[in-house]
């Protein structure tokens, strides 16, 4: 890979994703989906929406939905084409002058900011430190920070204590919470609170619920940046199908089923950890808390290689900022999958 003059990953690779190292016929450890979703109800409920589709879509009844289930009003809520939309508005939208994104993390917000012409700063944490944010780090005069919790791809729960002192009269807090429902009691969520100046939280349906390609997510933050946000949307940004889907996973019943995925892939992911720590060349830090592993390895390049010969898709770590050739992410799977995957990595005489 090219990389900058300090050794970061050049631009371009800011826009690679996990979907890019699956296919053909390999089993799915790239991707951080839930595995067997959408479940059945929800497939039913998408299908019954499309008797409706000659209507423009009415995306009150969701929103209400989506703001009860946080606590907030309805006009603290904004529905948007997947979380990765928001990162367009806010972009769009916001004029910050010392804009800092802090990596390793998901990669769109900052390609994002730089396509509207926003220069961005980059704090990098560090493995040593079990990539734990210290928000004495952040600059003070920053007027945008973006951070995700947990972070992808290094599954870091940072505290909510940690980020609410982030945020400030003058800043805008951007907290990526795509995750934070596969965390047993979401966990550090910033989601309900109104308390703290600036805080914008972005949610996603994408992982727990599998909607990858419908396309749902929300923004949770004050009514002002709500408005602004909205204005720069182009009219019916959701589909009836995205919407019902919205309403319907916000539902108590839906909530409880989540709740109940989350304890199951913190099972998995801790059998998992316990796995990887059978190979002594195969290194983690922190403490995982998402669906997913970053793990460090010499030769992380060839192994991922030679993994897709195996019949394993994993993702490369070397395209987010802070990491490089050593490093794999792998998602949670069920302990059998997981089973059949340490056995194919263990054959590579690592």
């Amino acid at each position: 890979m090219s990389t900058d003059r300090d050794g970061r990953p050049d631009h371009r690779y800011l826009r690679h994703h996990g979907d890019a190292e699956v296919g053909g016929g390999l089993v799915d450890l790239a991707v951080n989906v839930r595995a067997g979703t959408p479940p059945p109800w929800l497939r039913q409920r998408l299908a019954d929406t499309l008797g409706g589709l000659a209507a423009y879509p009415d995306g009150r009844a969701a929103r209400a939905a989506v703001a009860r289930r946080h606590r907030r009003p309805d006009g603290e809520t904004l529905l948007t084409s997947g979380a990765a939309e928001a990162f367009v508005l806010l972009a769009r939208t916001l004029k910050p002058r010392r804009a800092v994104v802090v990596h390793p993390q998901f990669t769109e917000p900052e390609a994002a900011l730089r396509d509207a012409g926003h220069p961005v700063e980059r704090l990098v944490l560090r493995p040593r430190n079990g990539f734990r944010l210290d928000p004495a780090a952040v600059p003070a005069d920053a007027d945008l920070v973006v951070v995700g919790n947990p972070t992808n791809p290094t599954s870091i729960l940072h505290p909510a204590a940690d980020l609410a002192a982030l945020a400030r009269p003058g800043r805008t807090l951007v907290v990526d919470e795509a995750f934070a429902d596969t965390v047993p009691g979401e966990a550090e969520s910033l989601a309900g609170r109104r308390d703290l100046p600036g805080v914008v939280v972005l949610r996603s349906l994408t992982k727990t619920w599998g909607l990858a390609g419908l396309r749902i997510g929300y923004v949770l933050a004050a009514a002002a940046m709500i408005d602004a946000l909205s204005a720069a949307q182009p009219l019916w940004p959701v589909s009836t199908p995205a919407l019902v889907a919205a309403e319907a996973c916000s539902t108590p019943a839906a909530l409880a089923e989540a709740e109940a995925a989350a304890r199951a892939t913190a099972e998995d992911r801790d059998y998992l950890l316990s796995r990887l720590a059978e190979l002594p060349s195969i290194r983690t830090y922190g403490q995982p808390a998402a669906s997913f592993v970053l793990i460090r390895m010499a030769g992380a390049a060839g192994v991922r290689e030679r993994l897709r010969g195996t019949g394993f898709a994993v993702r490369r770590g070397d395209t987010f900022p802070g990491l490089g050739p050593d490093w794999l992410r792998i998602a949670v799977r069920d302990k059998a999958t997981l089973d059949a995957f340490f056995e194919a990595l263990t054959a590579l005489q690592l």
